[in-house]
Formats: structure tokens, C-alpha cells, sequence
């Protein structure tokens, strides 16, 4: 604190009026007029500089400022820190200036030539235009741009020669892949021929491939006419189209025109909670988007594009849906008991969600619309499975399907661009993916529930399936344990060819806790559901036809071993007895099962066997044979392993991949579905590569700034560098080991403990005018300036 002190004199006693004297005229001491105040450290703060220049002066620019995190000691100096010690948020260091609509003006683009061939002139076409306050550029009225002459010219443009001879028609190598955008990515390259479902706010070159003829003149179209699009897309000289940023506006159907060939596209954007979006003018199939009822000639265009614009929307959609509902299981319950094994399936769970782009053939969507298309309960598992192939294919994918070869275009070259990144499928430990209930009417006869959800029975059903669906790789192995016991399997319980368990005729001893447990050789997980009959007495009779019987009489609803409910007395019913199926006679190409069906009659231990015709009464007669294991004989088949590469996910281990693929006897190549049940071979493995000798290299540490206090630090130089040529490379190649500490306190110790009296910092004069002395922090801070006050 300071205050202003000064002589005065009063001339007399009884006046108010006071005069200033100089200091030597006092003769008593002058008081001090500076005293200290608020002895301790400040915590530390952000110290804002002031705004730069804003980037435009209109249409909405940039400007920036610089943040720094400051602390003011208690000495009077200032200590700049690194970020992290100000605990709070860092004021903004970017805003928005200049929210002014600019002017409008004249924007200018030569015509292409008037002829294809010869000689022939361009125009100078003009659009006026403005820039509003948000950024964004719009064609407006040319009355605006009335006040500026607008340019007009014409020049002359000669191309190559005419020839009066006949030429190959110009061809178009368009691709039939649908591409599914699976996260976020920089830049992503596509062909025309198929369909793209996109994330916003991504930058695309959509390219249209052709043959005989000249990339300068393809002409590209949207919804049948010329395109002319906001300044985020563009058109180039070398006949693609590139959108910068994608908006949900750019949805739409794209055709590419190279002479009398045509080729289309369609572009769809991903909207929030994984829906798609699509401009209020498309009109679906199914009238999902509504279009104005006066605007026929749009109706009628719209109805006359040559390919349908909502084809694959519905398997799309549930991709996503599936997506969403695999990042839901991505965080543990108990985030503070985090062991190595939670750690893995995190590391697994996120596998998925690091594919750039899902590329899938229009032939293969095909097939997966058909199956769906005929009903059933196999949707989620056909959407499951789906996407396993094309997470494991999207390794096997040579570049050339986001890329064709250039050799098959015209003689102008296209320049390099940025290529979507095309890796091989990483090892991942398995996930069981959980689907909730679905509310609708469930058929009397059979019953599905998905494992997570419990099963409650309130009447008997013909059978009960528990699906369990799981992803992973290598391809995890499926069992069912009943109370955390093994199961035991029978005509009446037994595993389905995916891996689920169906239960025919549930009754009371079924009741219980079932768990799924996927495995493969990096993990396992678990899910249960509980099955709970309370219909019932937990026993209905039902004949062979499955209506009611009448009358004492009741026959067995399952194929099990196990008899029927005890009786007593002389009114015991007849029944069957069924032995267990014997073993398949072939595991493949057709076999057959037998077992041994009798006729009981009496009480439970106390019955014997009778005539098969006395039990005909009581039902059909159970088969005694059954056909087995129907499916052609089969074998996975695998190629040699390829390159090894990839980045180093540990020490000494990289990535290498081969083709697995499903054959049968002859060696011929089938599809991988007849190999369903088979344990499927893996197509990943471990190996070393160079990416694996690169390490963190440290120098040796900076002298520390203080030699006691509280405020040393020193510093060093960490470098990600290779073991065996010394050479520094970027940083991210050695991120899969922490990467140590660049920085670090030191010397944090008493400056009285140092054995000789001297100061600790610069600014101990200061202290010394500040009377600060007397405070033990500042004496042993300031020992040399202090002793002799």
C-alpha cells in the first residue's frame, strides 16, 4: 500500500489553512510511505493480451489473442506456468469479428468451349454474389451488383483437331460400392456408381473414371441439372468434384456425363442419433420427405431418376443403430476398478469405431434386403454378421477399390490426393453385443430373447431360443453355463448352428440363471439371463397335434430322457419313453441319428415296458430316426501370410494378414456360410517390424533455475528416435509407450538449509524496501539482503 506524506505548517491556531514545507523542515523521523499488504502467494491465473487484428473486415473473419497462466508471488514477481497449473477453463482465445454482410459483387468463370473439337469461343459468365455475417456465400439479385459494371468477354479456344474418323464411344468406370463413413475422417476419395452414407463437415473428391475421353469436358449434373453449388464445392479442370466440408444440403443424386455416357451417385448425410437426412425436395419411395403438391414438374422429375434414391437406407440405418449401441457397453460400470483384462475389452470395443469408411458391394447389400425381406428373427444376427465381414474385408481390400487405376482413364493425369487410410483388421477380444426387448405381439409357438433381458413364461410355448451374438477377433467361441454349472445337452436343449441355445417346451425344471460366455485368445465375456415360468404348474398336457388332451391321459411335450411327473395308484397313464439321439453318423454331407422310443406303463421306478400299440392312445408314436448334419463338407482354407506392417502395438509386435476363405472337397471356393460352424482360422498374427526397434530418447536435464525454493524447474529434449540408426522421427510412432516427462520441478528445498547465506531469487531488494524481512519465507528467501536488517 502507499500514501501520499508531506511537511505542512498551520500559521496559527485557529486557522483551517494549511501550507506544504519541505521535508528537511520537519524535524521528526518521516513516516514510511510505502507498507506492505497481503503477504502470500496469488494463485495462479490466465493473463489475457489484447485482441489482433480481425482477419476480413467483413462477411465474419477470425481474430485471435494469446493466453498465458501467470502467478503473482508474494515478493512482487511474476512466475509464468505451464497450462495445467490454472485450475480453471482457459478464457477463449478466438472469436468472431467483422459480423457485417459484405458487399455484393461480380464472381467470374470462363464457359467451357463451345465445341468439342476445333476451333470455338468461351464466354466470361458472371454470378453477383455476397458473403453474409456467418461466412457463408449466396447468389443474389444482379440488381445488387447493378452499381459495377458486369464483365463480359469473349475469347477464342481451340482443342485438338476434328476427325471424320469413327472413335470408340467414351466409357465411364464407374464402381457399384456402397460406402457406410464410420467415424470422423480429414478427407475421403469416392467413385461414381454407387452410394455414400456420410458424416458432415468431411471433405470429399468424388471422381468419375473414364476411357476415350477428355476429363476437361465431363459435365456434372444434380437431380438432372447443371451443378452450380455453393463456394464450398467446386468443380476442377480435371473432372471431379470436390466438396469441402460437407453439408446436409449436398445430399442428393450426382451424375457424371462424359459424352453419351452417364453414371450416378448418391449422397446421403448421417444425422444425429445416427438418422439420415435428406433435403426437403428428395422424393422417397416410401413418401417419407413431402414435396410441395403444386410443384409437379419437380414431382415428375424427381419420379423419373434413374436409380432409387432410399435403396439401402434400412440396412444403413441399423448399422448404426448397432454402432450406437456398441459405444454404450464402451465404459465399465466401475470406472475406479479398472483391471488389465476391462482394459482389453475397452481397447476391443473401440476397434470398430476406428474404421474410417465400410465398403460394401450393391450385389452383397442386395442379398442381405432379400433375406430380410422374407421375415423371420434372423435380422439382427444378418446386420451382426454384415458387419464382421466388413470389418474383416476392409483389410483384404486392395486401394484400388477407393482408387482405380489410373492407366484405365484418359491420358490426363488426376493429381495425387489424400487417401482414406486402408488398415487390417486388429486383434480384438470379444464383445456380446445386447439388444433391448422388443414391445410387439410374440407368437404363442416360440419365444426369442436376446441374453441381457430376462425371459418371464406366463403360459407354455412350443420353444425357447436365447440368442447370443457376439463379435471379436479371431471369432470367439460361444458356451452356455445353466446356475454357473456346465450345461448338459439333449434332444430337448441343445445348441443352435449360431451359436445360441433353444429350449423346447420350457417347464418348471428349466427355470434359471443362463449365461453366454464369448471367448477367443485375448479375453472373455459374459451375459446372463434369468428364465422365470410362472404359468401354470409348471406341467401341461399337450397331445402330438398340441391341443389340449382330455382326460388323464397326457403325453410328453420334449424328446428328453426324462419320464413324465410321477403318478401312484392303478390310473397311471401310458407313455413314451424317448432314449438319447445317438451321434450323427457324418459330421457333413448328410448323416443320420437313431434312438430307442418304448412304451411305459405304471408309477415312476416301478414301470414297465408294454406294447407299442397300447400307447397309441396317448399320441403318434415319437420317431425312433432323424437326418443329420445336411449341410456339404467343408473346410476353411487360408492364403500365405502377407507383408508384415502395421503400427508397432507392443514391444517387438506388428501386424500381417492373409486371405481366409471357405472351400469344400474339390478344393472349389463356396460361400463362407457353408463354413459357419467350423472354427474359422485367423487372419491376423503378430510379427516384428520396424515400426517396433523406435523408442523414446531423453537428453540429459537442464541446470535448475533456482538452487532452493518452491519455483525451480528444468528441462529436457524427449524425442521419439530408432534404436539402431539414431534417427528422430515424428512423435506419434512411439506413442504405444508413455512418453516421459519433459519437465520437472527441482530443488525443492529450504533456502536456509543450504549452508551459506545468499538470495534465492531477484527480487529480494524489493523485499528489502518492502519491510518484508521480518517474515520468516522472505528472510530465508532473501538471506543475503536481509542479515544486516
Amino acid at each position: 500500500m502507499t500514501r501520499t506524506v508531506a511537511c505542512s505548517h498551520r500559521p496559527s491556531r485557529d486557522s483551517n489553512r494549511t501550507e506544504v514545507l519541505r521535508d528537511e523542515d520537519c524535524q521528526s523521523p518521516k513516516p514510511v510511505p510505502v507498507q506492505a499488504c497481503n503477504r502470500f502467494d496469488c494463485p495462479p491465473m490466465w493473463d489475457t493480451r489484447a485482441w489482433g487484428q480481425c482477419s476480413q473486415s467483413c462477411g465474419g473473419g477470425f481474430q485471435r489473442r494469446q493466453i498465458l497462466c501467470k502467478q503473482r508471488l508474494a515478493d512482487g514477481s511474476i512466475l509464468e506456468l505451464p497450462d495445467t497449473f490454472c485450475p480453471s477453463e482457459s478464457p477463449p482465445s478466438q472469436q468472431i469479428c467483422a459480423k457485417l454482410e459484405c458487399p455484393a459483387r461480380w464472381v467470374t468463370d470462363w464457359s467451357q468451349c463451345s465445341v468439342s473439337c476445333g476451333n470455338g469461343i468461351q464466354r466470361l459468365e458472371a454470378v453477383c454474389r455476397r458473403q453474409g455475417e456467418d461466412r457463408r456465400h449466396q447468389n443474389v439479385d444482379p440488381e445488387n451488383c447493378s452499381l459495377l459494371a458486369r464483365p463480359t468477354k469473349i475469347r477464342p479456344c481451340s482443342l485438338r483437331l476434328c476427325e471424320n474418323s469413327l472413335k470408340p464411344n467414351p466409357t465411364i468406370l464407374g464402381q457399384k460400392k456402397v460406402y457406410i463413413q464410420w467415424r470422423k475422417g480429414k478427407k475421403l476419395q469416392l467413385v461414381v456408381g454407387g452410394y455414400a452414407y456420410l458424416l458432415p463437415w468431411t471433405t470429399v473428391v468424388l471422381r468419375c473414371p473414364t476411357r476415350n475421353f477428355r476429363k476437361g469436358q465431363i459435365r456434372w449434373l444434380k437431380e438432372g441439372k447443371p451443378l452450380t453449388g455453393p463456394p464450398h464445392l467446386s468443380m476442377t479442370s480435371l473432372g471431379y468434384v470436390k466438396f469441402q466440408q460437407l453439408r446436409a444440403s449436398d445430399a442428393g443424386i450426382y451424375t457424371c456425363v462424359a459424352g453419351q455416357a452417364r453414371e450416378h451417385f448418391v449422397l446421403q448425410i448421417i444425422g444425429s442419433k445416427h438418422k439420415l437426412s435428406a433435403p426437403a425436395s428428395w422424393l422417397l419411395g416410401g413418401g417419407q420427405q413431402k414435396v410441395r403438391e403444386t410443384d409437379a414438374a419437380m414431382r415428375e422429375r424427381f419420379q423419373a431418376l434413374p436409380v432409387p434414391l432410399n435403396r439401402y437406407d434400412t440396412i444403413v440405418e441399423q448399422l448404426l443403430e448397432l454402432k450406437g449401441s456398441l459405444q454404450e457397453e464402451k465404459d465399465p460400470a466401475d470406472k475406479t476398478q479398472k483391471n488389465r483384462s476391462t482394459l482389453e475389452d475397452e481397447r476391443a470395443n473401440s476397434e470398430l469405431s476406428s474404421l474410417l469408411v465400410l465398403i460394401a458391394d450393391t450385389q452383397r447389400l442386395d442379398e442381405i434386403m432379400h433375406d430380410l425381406s422374407e421375415g423371420g428373427q434372423r435380422e439382427g444376427q444378418l446386420i451382426t454378421q454384415l458387419l464382421s465381414e466388413l470389418a474383416i474385408t476392409r483389410g483384404e481390400n486392395n486401394e484400388s477399390t477407393l482408387h482405380p487405376p489410373e492407366k484405365a482413364e484418359s491420358s490426363t493425369q488426376v493429381p495425387p490426393l489424400d487417401k482414406p487410410s486402408i488398415k487390417a483388421p486388429r486383434l480384438r477380444s470379444p464383445v456380446i453385443i445386447q439388444r433391448p426387448r422388443k414391445v410387439g405381439v410374440v407368437p404363442s409357438s416360440e419365444m426369442t430373447v436376446h441374453v441381457g433381458v430376462p425371459a418371464l413364461l406366463q403360459k407354455p410355448i412350443a420353444s425357447l431360443e436365447l440368442r447370443c451374438e457376439a463379435l471379436g477377433n479371431p471369432e470367439p467361441s460361444l458356451t452356455w453355463t445353466k446356475n454357473g454349472k456346465e450345461m448338459h445337452y439333449n434332444s430337448r436343449v441343445g445348441l443352435l448352428s449360431s451359436g445360441s441355445l433353444r429350449i423346447q417346451s420350457p417347464s418348471k425344471p428349466d427355470e434359471g440363471l443362463y449365461t453366454c460366455t464369448a471367448n477367443n485368445r485375448l479375453g472373455t465375456t459374459s451375459l446372463s439371463s434369468l428364465l422365470q415360468i410362472t404359468g401354470g404348474k409348471g406341467r401341461s398336457c399337450v397331445q402330438s397335434n398340441g391341443i389340449g388332451a382330455n382326460g388323464p391321459i397326457c403325453s410328453e411335450r420334449s424328446n428328453s430322457s426324462q419320464s413324465a411327473e410321477p403318478c401312484h395308484g392303478q390310473a397311471c397313464p401310458l407313455r413314451w419313453r424317448m432314449d438319447p439321439w445317438s451321434p450323427c453318423s457324418a459330421s457333413c454331407g448328410g448323416g443320420s441319428q437313431s434312438r430307442s422310443v418304448r412304451c411305459l406303463k405304471g408309477p415312476e421306478g416301478r414301470s414297465r415296458e408294454v406294447e407299442s400299440r397300447q400307447c397309441l392312445g396317448s399320441g403318434r408314436r415319437p420317431s425312433d430316426s432323424r437326418p443329420c448334419n445336411q449341410l456339404p463338407c467343408t473346410r476353411w482354407a487360408s492364403t500365405s501370410w502377407g507383408a508384415c506392417h502395421g503400427q508397432c502395438v507392443g514391444p517387438s509386435l506388428a501386424t500381417q494378414h492373409r486371405h481366409v476363405y471357405c472351400q469344400d472337397l474339390n478344393t472349389t471356393k463356396v460361400s463362407y456360410r457353408m463354413c459357419s460352424g467350423l472354427q474359422r482360422p485367423v487372419s491376423l498374427k503378430n510379427c516384428s517390424t520396424e515400426a517396433c526397434l523406435l523408442h523414446w530418447r531423453v537428453e540429459p536435464w537442464t541446470p535448475c533455475t533456482a538452487t532452493c525454493g518452491r519455483h525451480g524447474f528444468q528441462s529436457r529434449q524427449v524425442t521419439c528416435a530408432h534404436r539402431r540408426t539414431g534417427k528422430a522421427t515424428r512423435e506419434h510412432h512411439c506413442m504405444w509407450r508413455p512418453r516421459p516427462p519433459s519437465w520437472q520441478r527441482c530443488n525443492i528445498l529450504s533456502c536456509g538449509r543450504a549452508g551459506e547465506c545468499r538470495d534465492s531469487t531477484r527480487y529480494c531488494e524489493k523485499v528489502r524496501e518492502l519491510e518484508l524481512c521480518t517474515l520468516p519465507q522472505f528472510k530465508s528467501r532473501c538471506c543475503h539482503s536481509c542479515k544486516n536488517t
